[in-house]
């Protein structure tokens, strides 16, 4: 049994604090990050193939150490057995991520913008919307959502997401 109680934000992403019962029956409170995309497939507002695109996105992201947020890479630490393939298959990454990129329009685009908040650094739409700006106007909720709808479209023909496949 869990009960979401109430959304806070650390750092700029946003948690949502919830309530469950232990293997003994206690009461034990957590915190977990708000899925904006798990929250849009569940809604319906995209496909599973859109959905799938977007964690593609999120790990390249990630791989490619991207985000702001990161702590120090193991083959830095003395002792640790860092090996040319992970350095590989990050900058493999980067790439990934750079033509996902250049796919939605670049990082100034409505599309690459949403991408690379909403996915590479976890912000909720709202909080993109928030720092958007078009034409002198603060961003809209629904245009937000449309934004990211059409990105995460183009996001899944550009990975080769056919009906839920994925091209390799």
């Amino acid at each position: 049994m869990s009960a979401r109680i109430k959304p806070h934000k650390v750092r700029g992403r946003q948690l949502e604090e919830v309530r469950e019962a232990d293997p003994d029956g206690r009461i034990v409170v957590r915190h977990r990050v708000v899925d904006t995309l798990g929250r849009m497939l569940k809604a319906g507002t995209i496909d599973q193939a859109m959905h799938d695109a977007g964690r593609e996105f999120e790990r390249a992201f990630a791989v490619a150490g991207l985000d702001p947020l990161q702590a120090l890479s193991l083959e830095r630490l003395p002792g640790s057995r860092g090996s040319a393939s992970s350095a590989e298959r990050m900058l493999d990454d980067r790439r990934r991520v750079a033509a996902a990129m250049t796919a939605l329009g670049g990082h100034t685009s409505r599309a690459g913008s949403c991408v690379w908040f909403v996915l590479g650094h976890q912000l909720s739409l709202r909080q993109w919307a928030l720092r958007q700006r078009w034409g002198g106007r603060a961003v809209r909720p629904d245009q937000a959502t449309g934004v990211a709808v059409a990105a995460l479209s183009v996001l899944a023909a550009h990975y080769g997401y056919c009906a839920g496949e994925h091209r390799t």
